[in-house]
């Protein structure tokens, strides 16, 4: 598997999951490496992000300007190592979450099957911007979806972020929840039209204001909590933000 590079090590921790609707669950997190989106407002685009590649982002400029090379963030580790790894946090819940980790669904699969050897009882949830449909054996095994498809303010157009068939395909799975980051009062019409164009169940959405630290967050807090009542969508917070910052890891 190809995973985000955390010193010399893969990007895997025990924390509390912070945003959605498993938000405050401890869990523990994988995060890949590679992406097929490249959204302006990323906050893990060092997955992404490297040396050479085309793509402009709110950070770049930042730590002297320079993109790191794609060996300094990225460490390859077989679906097994990985699997031992989760299961020695000993918790029951795993956040398999990115970058896009439904590029690597071949490696995922042989990850999980190892883990379920080694701890049956452990709940997978998936993070995914909504572009790629899960194959048959990747879903027996997941439990939960948290789909973000990308709106306009992601700065990525509208062909690569939207997929027909793959949202067709979350609408009808009874194990997707759809949260969208929103950045302006703008946002919500995008949102609402997506909704209405998919199908998708006011009691499923949940809308998170963009951020990386708790100002940002309670600077957009007030108006997207507002909408959310009046919708009947849910409200996601960035607990982890507010409890660590943007600190890696935790």
């Amino acid at each position: 598997m190809r995973l985000a590079r955390l010193g010399e090590g893969p990007e895997i921790f025990h924390t509390l999951q912070g945003e959605g609707v498993s938000a405050g669950i401890p869990a523990v997190f994988v995060r890949t490496a590679m992406c097929n989106l490249h959204c302006a407002w990323c906050d893990t685009d060092y997955t992404w992000n490297f040396s050479g590649t085309p793509w402009t982002h709110a950070r770049d400029g930042e730590g002297g300007g320079n993109k790191p090379a794609r060996e300094e963030v990225v460490i390859e580790m077989a679906p097994a190592e990985v699997a031992a790894r989760v299961a020695a946090f000993g918790c029951d819940r795993l956040v398999l979450t990115g970058g896009e980790p439904l590029l690597q669904q071949e490696s995922a699969l042989r990850m999980l099957d190892a883990l379920l050897e080694l701890r049956a009882s452990v709940f997978c949830e998936v993070e995914t911007n909504g572009t790629i449909v899960p194959g048959d054996g990747l879903d027996a095994r997941v439990g939960q979806y948290n789909v973000s498809p990308k709106l306009a303010n992601s700065g990525v157009g509208a062909g690569l972020r939207l997929r027909p068939e793959t949202l067709r395909w979350f609408a009808g799975s009874p194990k997707a929840w759809f949260k969208f980051v929103v950045t302006q009062a703008e946002d919500v019409a995008e949102v609402e039209a997506l909704a209405g164009r998919w199908g998708l169940p006011a009691r499923r959405i949940a809308l998170m204001p963009e951020g990386r630290t708790a100002e940002q967050l309670d600077r957009r807090a007030g108006w997207v909590a507002e909408v959310c009542r009046e919708r009947g969508w849910r409200f996601s917070d960035r607990l982890h933000v507010r409890l660590w910052g943007d600190r890696r890891g935790v």
